[in-house]
């Protein structure tokens, strides 16, 4: 039912900045969340940041706070990851995630609780 597209992955040097995009495509989610979580090599996949249509309401993992921002633009179905100040642990593959319902809270940060998933995206932060 729903397709997510993700772009803007890639090299950058350590401190600099990326923007990844995600677009959902097939349903609205107006009211519905999108997430991004990362899997560097040898780790578990982890949460990195979402936001919710309705709110919005934004969380992020610790180990991104004022470092990433997540946005998003409902008339176009996207959501952004900015990414400044990039650290070389930042290197992971980066994946867009989308529930099929709404959630909140707690349950935003668990990757069981979302449906569809984008391909995934290399980012290398190389120092």
């Amino acid at each position: 039912q729903v397709q997510l597209v993700e772009s803007g992955g890639g090299l950058v040097q350590a401190g600099g900045s990326l923007r990844l995009s995600c677009v959902a495509s097939g349903r609205t989610f107006s009211s519905y969340a999108m997430a991004w979580f990362r899997q560097a090599p040898g780790k578990e996949r982890e949460f990195v940041a979402a936001v919710h249509w309705g709110g919005p309401s934004t969380y992020y993992a610790d180990s991104v706070k004022g470092r990433f921002t997540i946005s998003r633009d409902i008339a176009k179905n996207t959501v952004y990851l900015q990414m400044n100040s990039l650290k070389p642990e930042d290197t992971a593959v980066y994946y867009c995630a989308a529930p099929s319902h709404p959630i909140w809270g707690s349950p935003t940060y668990y990757s069981r609780n979302y449906d569809y998933w984008g391909q995934g995206t290399q980012v290398t932060v190389s120092s």
